[in-house]
């Protein structure tokens, strides 16, 4: 079973946790998390792109020339798609590009995803977050002393009463807010740092979120039902001293 040691807001180590082998000792299956993150893409894509056939633009109503004697090719409108002005062949029309993706799929790719974090180093666990006011200046001073470079996600329980901590790091270039509940593929593959505070570990490995803080959804854990792998998937979104932006 692998450790992971916990640490306080000042860098100093205060312990050492246990993570479940089922979550964080799972098959990292490429393939698997490239579908995943395939369709969390799809999914937000609108696809509202639109263009006109020769039945759709205007003109062309007129048979441009007769059809022999002329020399010429054999013309039956001036909207055809070898005109300029006429209609587009076989081009793009609205449709849903939504790619179903089942329940175990996502379950096997995020504990994938959740697996390489732990083995990539990425994985850093820290006591507890709580902010009683935003001051971004300390979300900062935090993640300096915790040495945490370029694009980093931090995973928190739950949404907190205030948004203190999710207003804290929503201004700083590269860090991106994730819940446990809503934790998808692809943010985990795009981090460079992936910090959990204890309670989000708790929700992840199969604990309820606790109680006494405001939270839309309760019961199962986000690796058995990740809600969204998109890019856009969970709420802030910035990046620490250097990164690039998502």
């Amino acid at each position: 079973m692998a450790t992971v040691p916990v640490l306080d807001a000042a860098g100093k180590e205060v312990g050492s946790r246990d993570l479940s082998a089922e979550v964080f000792e799972a098959t990292v299956s490429v393939p698997l998390i490239h579908q995943v993150v395939l369709a969390g893409m799809a999914s937000i894509r609108r696809g509202t792109h639109k263009v006109k056939t020769r039945a759709e633009v205007s003109g062309g109503g007129r048979k441009p020339w007769r059809q022999k004697g002329t020399g010429r090719a054999r013309q039956g409108s001036t909207r055809s798609p070898q005109w300029t002005g006429g209609g587009v062949a076989h081009g793009p029309h609205p449709r849903d590009h939504s790619m179903r993706v089942n329940k175990k799929m996502r379950k096997g790719a995020l504990r994938g995803a959740l697996t390489d974090s732990l083995q990539s180093g990425k994985l850093v666990l820290i006591k507890d977050l709580a902010f009683t006011e935003p001051k971004t200046k300390q979300a900062a001073a935090l993640l300096d002393t915790l040495a945490l470079e370029g694009k980093v996600l931090v995973v928190l329980d739950q949404p907190t009463d205030t948004g203190a901590t999710e207003k804290s790091f929503r201004n700083l270039t590269g860090v991106r807010i994730a819940y446990a509940r809503s934790l998808g593929v692809y943010e985990l593959i795009a981090a460079d740092k992936v910090v959990f505070t204890q309670g989000a570990l708790d929700v992840v490995e199969g604990a309820p979120a606790q109680a006494g803080r405001s939270s839309t959804t309760k019961g199962a854990p986000s690796t058995s039902d990740a809600a969204d792998d998109s890019p856009g998937g969970a709420d802030g979104a910035t990046n620490h001293a250097g990164g690039d932006t998502e």
